[in-house]
């Protein structure tokens, strides 16, 4: 019994951890002014009649805080790239000089900052519930080992663990999002 209690709490670690890794995915795609190639992780490009991620067609690079460089590895990629950054609509107008792409980012105001700040607490909320859920599928597992023969003494210590394993990931969301907030409204 005591080696499937170990197992359901190193489960819903594990589970946990998963979840704070998608969040942190999540955040790094919110842009807090400085712009990263993986802003356009995710955007396609008609490659020869193909869906393909620009990543695998051009090089992106960082110019300086606010300019994105796309250098296309085929010239006749151009118009393309150029068209999906268009199509994709965030926010940026992709500035063509025949031999590779330039993406300026505006400077963001107050309002849009505030947005984005709304929307890493959606994410970090999304990664709450995630949790709980977790520790209620790992207290609900422990209560079915007690029904089997597992000692209320042991179901209740476990049941703890859970909790307490729960609190610190959730208090690690909560600094994830401080983090966030800050990266976000410093200007």
């Amino acid at each position: 019994m005591l080696e499937e209690v170990t197992f359901i709490i190193e489960e819903a670690k594990s589970s946990m951890v998963k979840a704070i890794s998608h969040l942190e995915v999540e955040l790094t795609k919110i842009r807090a002014g400085k712009v990263a190639p993986n802003m356009l992780d995710g955007l396609m490009v008609d490659y020869y009649g193909a869906p393909t991620a620009i990543a695998q067609v051009a090089n992106v690079s960082v110019l300086d805080s606010r300019t994105l460089s796309i250098q296309p590895w085929e010239k006749n990629m151009l118009a393309p790239i150029e068209r999906s950054i268009l199509q994709a609509n965030i926010g940026i107008t992709p500035q063509n000089d025949g031999a590779q792409i330039r993406l300026f980012m505006p400077p963001l105001t107050e309002e849009r900052r505030k947005e984005l700040v709304k929307k890493a607490s959606a994410e970090g909320e999304h990664s709450k519930v995630a949790v709980r859920s977790i520790r209620r599928v790992a207290i609900e597992d422990i209560k079915k080992l007690q029904k089997d023969g597992l000692s209320e003494d042991l179901s209740k210590d476990s049941e703890k663990q859970v909790q307490e394993l729960t609190d610190s990931y959730i208090a690690l969301v909560e600094k994830h999002l401080v983090a966030k907030d800050k990266e976000i409204m410093t200007i």
